[in-house]
């Protein structure tokens, strides 16, 4: 795994101290900035150098074929692909006809800094022309978290020590040539030329640009407008063409004065609304912005950043670099749903193109358990876009010859998109993450909300895949074959036990909700007998056991298979290995049996957890960003907390520290939201058991204290964590208490009366696990 760094540690913002065109790439990841509707890539204002240029749209996608060798039926004809739509980042600028260009001349000094409280992007420039003009450049980006359709851009430049002429190129560009990418099933299909020109027209002070999708026939408008300050004599000029639109902006300046540009943009779009109704759209959407100002702004995002770190920080005492590492994660987290509404969480979120923006169960399975806490609006929002997409779900289950709803693995509107069904189709679980994910909304924020607007449906019919892809042995046993659980290196296996125990619990929880809402369910066809045979299979679920070896087994007969040889293999192993190999081998790519003790820890004793992790640890090598917080939780739960904090880092450093190598085509934000459960759930102990909140904290020797916020049903419960005590307080509702267990004890917390109670550091039943040969966790700084 890779390790370096050029970012200074700091507990509320990440800071390039200078350029290294070496790392342009990963860097315009990194200071991405996002909505959930709008995603901006940290690309440099000049538009060059770049790495990769992007601005994205939330589920704006274009269609291209998937061709097979070998094609089957039930297979998916078409993929989608997420589009770099109208860039309106760049500002070009030239000092006495050179233009500013930080390959050339000499620059003297180069800073950005990405604010998490502010939630802007700050750029410093001191650049001297070849010919000698030095000019100081200052721009501030924001994508707005309060008015969804906007994002904006202020941009400073001084004259330094002689006069200078200055013009600046502030432009629309769509279709954009963009480099092309590594032979790698991660990283997004290079769409030519995706846009076609729809409409062009000038606004008061800039331009607006329309477009559709050749395919996909999705529309789409981005708008630009200026104001402009400036000493003196200033004319402004702007042209407008089909893929492009451009206001100059021409001034002279005395040493010491200043030209500020603000630019203001808008995007829209949508499959059904008209030209005109996206026209006026963003029209309207910069009306607001000129209404609100820069300053106003800049206040929004403030005040909308500092309502949701209230409930959303992390404190972390003696391990800065996890201080700055969580709060960056949880920054992102928020850019990748905030604003979604009504569209799907993708993968790496808005910061880049990988995995062609598709989404898939990584959203319920991390995002969402995490946003149910912190941001429960936009858990409710992305609960609600799979709701939409269930008649497409029903389609599918038809196609497959199965009842109920069949969620794809991967997609951006809700058709299956991966081409490969035994880590797409054959991976059912999707449907019970789904299903829990409604379970585990309604249990942490006490709101039936989500199960009235479609929850139910969604329970009802993922339970009725369940019992037609589910079949009893003569035994009476629940058995479920043909799937692929977690671990993509072990396909279409039998009785899986994450697949397992999620599909009885889908299906228990889907009887739950039957009985809250008996009139709906009855709408839906459900009756007695349907509710009977739920209940029967969820009861006799098989869950395989290794009585030999006294360990769980992934899947049925998995460790009876062959043992894998790690030496000199490299990896990622699906990069430099047959995947024929790797699925016939006791190889782990994810945790997979370790992440259903996690789901379901109260169906394995603290010795099946124990040697558990003791016996899968020795065979995960972590090809995927999902597994480090899922292995850091249990290390934790089972006594090895200092393995425990190696992979909170490995999780959290996922991105800083470009781990994978693949940051360059976005975030991981599933492993971002991950840093939140390795720290609550990995040394909080924090954990839902069907709607009753327990937590067991303890910390490792590198964190000295620890302090997060739970929301649960409409009360904030504040966790402080130290060495020898954690003390709870209670904040909401003058003489509200809530109930809970800490560390196995019923104890209760009322407003005002914090609860302190001593710590017990669990000793680990087994010996600290090796990993494969070379798969050890990330170094953690401290421990060098």
């Amino acid at each position: 795994m890779n390790g370096g760094t050029p970012f200074p540690v700091d507990p509320w913002q990440v800071r390039e101290t200078h350029l290294d065109l070496g790392l342009l790439d990963r860097s315009e990841s990194l200071f991405a900035l996002s909505n959930g509707h709008i995603g901006l890539r940290g690309n440099l204002d000049e538009g060059e150098p770049h790495g990769l240029p992007g601005t994205y749209l939330g589920s704006f996608f274009e269609l291209r074929p998937l061709p097979y060798a070998e094609a089957g039926y039930g297979y998916p004809e078409e993929g989608q692909t997420v589009v770099n739509v109208t860039n309106g980042k760049v500002l070009r600028l030239l000092v006495d006809d050179e233009p500013f260009d930080v390959r050339y001349g000499v620059l003297h000094a180069h800073e950005r800094a990405l604010d998490l409280r502010a939630g802007t992007l700050v750029r410093d420039v001191d650049w001297e022309s070849p010919a000698g003009r030095r000019v100081r450049v200052r721009s501030t980006r924001l994508v707005s978290f309060t008015q969804r359709a906007v994002a904006a851009v202020e941009y400073v430049v001084e004259a330094v020590d002689r006069p200078v002429r200055l013009i600046v190129q502030s432009e629309l560009v769509a279709n954009e040539e963009l480099p092309q990418q590594a032979a790698d099933p991660r990283v997004a299909a290079v769409l030519e030329r995706p846009l076609e020109a729809l409409e062009q027209g000038h606004l008061e002070r800039g331009a607006v640009l329309l477009h559709r999708t050749r395919r996909s026939d999705l529309q789409m408008a981005a708008a630009m407008d200026h104001d402009v300050e400036a000493p003196g004599r200033v004319e402004t000029e702007t042209r407008v063409h089909e893929d492009w639109a451009r206001t100059t902006i021409v001034c002279s300046l005395q040493p010491g004065e200043r030209l500020r540009v603000l630019k203001l943009l808008a995007y829209g779009w949508s499959s059904v609304r008209s030209r005109p109704a996206l026209r006026d759209q963003v029209a309207a959407a910069l009306t607001g912005a000129r209404y609100s100002g820069w300053d106003g702004l800049l206040r929004e995002q403030r005040d909308y950043l500092d309502d949701y770190w209230v409930g959303a920080d992390v404190q972390v005492d003696g391990d800065p670099e996890v201080q700055q590492a969580v709060r960056f994660a949880m920054f992102h987290v928020l850019q990748a749903g905030a604003r979604s509404e009504g569209r799907c969480i993708p993968g790496k979120g808005l910061t880049g193109p990988g995995y062609d923006g598709h989404t898939f169960w990584d959203t319920e399975a991390y995002v969402l358990p995490v946003l149910s806490h912190v941001a429960p609006a936009a858990a409710a929002d992305a609960l609600h876009w799979r709701y939409t997409t269930l008649p497409l779900a029903k389609e599918r289950a038809e196609t497959l010859g199965l009842h109920g709803a069949a969620f794809p693995w991967r997609t951006i509107r809700g058709q299956e998109c991966s081409g490969y069904w035994p880590a797409g189709t054959a991976a059912f679980h999707v449907n019970a993450d789904v299903a829990i994910a409604v379970e585990h909304y309604r249990d942490v924020t006490g709101d039936d909300g989500v199960e009235l607007r479609g929850g139910l449906e969604l329970l009802v019919e993922t339970a009725r895949l369940w019992m037609s892809l589910g079949h009893h042995d003569r035994e009476g046993r629940w058995h479920v074959v043909g799937v692929t659980g977690p671990d993509e290196y072990s396909a279409v296996t039998e009785d899986n036990v994450f697949t397992n125990l999620a599909a009885a619990r889908n299906l228990r929880a889907a009887v739950q909700a039957v009985h809250r809402h008996p009139d709906m369910a009855r709408g839906l066809g459900v009756d007695l007998e349907e509710t009977a045979r739920w209940r029967a299979a969820a009861e006799h679920v098989v869950v395989p056991y290794d009585e030999d070896l006294r360990v769980h087994q992934q899947s049925a007969g998995w460790t009876r298979l062959p043992e894998f040889d790690f030496e000199g293999k490299r990896f990622p192993l699906l990069l430099s290995t047959p995947y024929f190999d790797l699925y016939r081998k006791q190889v782990v790519k994810q945790a997979d049996l370790v992440m259903a003790m996690l789901w379901f820890g109260d169906l394995f004793t603290p010795e099946d957890k124990a040697r558990n992790v003791d016996y899968y640890e020795r065979r995960t090598v972590r090809d995927s960003s999902l597994s480090a917080c899922v292995q850091a939780v249990m290390a934790a739960e089972v006594g090895h907390l200092e393995l425990a904090h190696d992979y909170l880092h490995e999780a959290a450093l996922v991105d800083l520290r470009d781990l994978h190598g693949n940051s360059r085509d976005g975030l991981h934000i599933a492993s971002l939201a991950g840093t939140w459960t390795a720290l609550v759930a990995g040394f909080g102990g924090l954990r839902d058991r069907c709607g009753h909140l327990a937590l067991d904290p303890q910390l490792p020797d590198g964190i000295t204290g620890l302090r997060f916020r739970v929301r649960w049903r409409g009360l904030s419960l504040v966790v402080a964590v130290e060495p020898e005590q954690v003390t709870y307080e209670l904040l909401d509702g003058e003489g509200s208490s809530l109930a809970f267990r800490h560390a196995g004890e019923d104890v209760v917390v009322t407003v005002g009366e914090p609860l302190v109670r001593p710590l017990r550091r669990r000793a680990p039943l087994l010996d600290r696990p090796r990993q494969p040969p070379g798969r050890a966790p990330v170094e953690r700084r401290d421990r060098r």
